[in-house]
């Protein structure tokens, strides 16, 4: 009994994941570089930074180039399609995953450690040892070296940036639903404007920082809390500008006619990524910004 198999299409060997990984190595070094020059002498670490970026979105056009072409010429079979699912549902619990261990480290420190430095439980001894003016007050607003900082409220650019993204999610599904009934107008408009509303964001959460730095005093060295609001805050912020790439790119591909209402899993993997990003930044802004 003859039996068919199903054609599955191997990739040729390709240069993008090593360019990837040097330019996320650019990114870290030179991001590390830059925070620590912050009030010195400007040296190579932006530079750094901006050439790993601009190699990483090269890298990112390139290798979205070499699918779309793959895709387009009929190469990938029904298991791929599935491959590709798979591998974007695994993408975004990885990055759920990355998120928990940031909100671990703030759950630990406002609920175990600050609580026990303030004098919790048995720990009173340790109190009057470390720090016996300590207050184990949420948000820390003084650091051991009696420098103090103000915290961030809720209102203002972070309620508006939650705004902004709860709309975009909106404006994206109404694109989605545009496809999927083949409407290219309003799938056009919809998904613009889930792009301009992610810019906006960006922009807004820059002012925010800068507003931190000049008006607030909160710094990366402005203690726990200072580094908890600025490695959640910016991670997210890293998280959206990938989104809005990734958007971008399926905006190009719509206005050249690409898709269709029974074949863009692009379109749908870019909407997951994007959703996923606004349900981090509601728990962001809650126990953040709010609690």
């Amino acid at each position: 009994m003859n039996q068919e198999y199903e054609h599955y299409y191997v990739p040729e060997q390709s240069p993008w994941p090593i360019v990837g990984a040097v330019a996320l190595f650019f990114i870290a070094v030179g991001a590390g570089l830059t925070v620590m020059s912050v009030g010195k002498e400007s040296g190579s670490g932006v530079y750094l930074l901006y050439a790993g970026i601009a190699v990483l979105v090269y890298m990112l056009f390139s290798w979205f180039k070499n699918v779309i072409s793959e895709s387009d010429q009929g190469l990938y079979s029904a298991q791929m399609d599935r491959s590709f699912r798979q591998g974007m549902s695994w993408f975004i619990f990885s990055e759920v995953m990355f998120f928990m261990a940031f909100f671990g480290a703030l759950f630990y420190a406002r609920v175990l450690s600050v609580p026990w430095l303030g004098g919790a439980g048995n720990n009173a001894m340790t109190n009057e040892v470390l720090w016996p003016t300590f207050e184990a007050v949420w948000p820390l607003v003084s650091t051991p070296a009696g420098e103090t900082t103000q915290a961030m409220g809720w209102q203002g650019l972070p309620l508006i940036n939650t705004l902004i993204l709860l709309t975009s999610s909106v404006t994206l599904h109404f694109a989605h639903v545009a496809m999927e009934n083949n409407k290219r107008t309003p799938l056009k408009v919809f998904l613009g404007a889930t792009i301009l509303l992610g810019v906006c964001f960006l922009g807004l959460q820059v002012e925010e920082y800068m507003h931190a730095y000049n008006d607030l005093n909160l710094t990366l060295d402005a203690g726990i809390y200072g580094n908890t609001f600025f490695l959640l805050t910016g991670f997210h912020g890293m998280h959206v500008t990938l989104g809005t790439v990734l958007l971008f790119v399926i905006f190009l591909r719509i206005l050249k006619g690409h898709f269709t209402k029974d074949k863009h899993f692009a379109f749908q993997a870019a909407a997951w990524y994007w959703h996923f990003v606004d349900v981090v930044w509601l728990c962001l802004f809650v126990f953040v910004y709010v609690l």
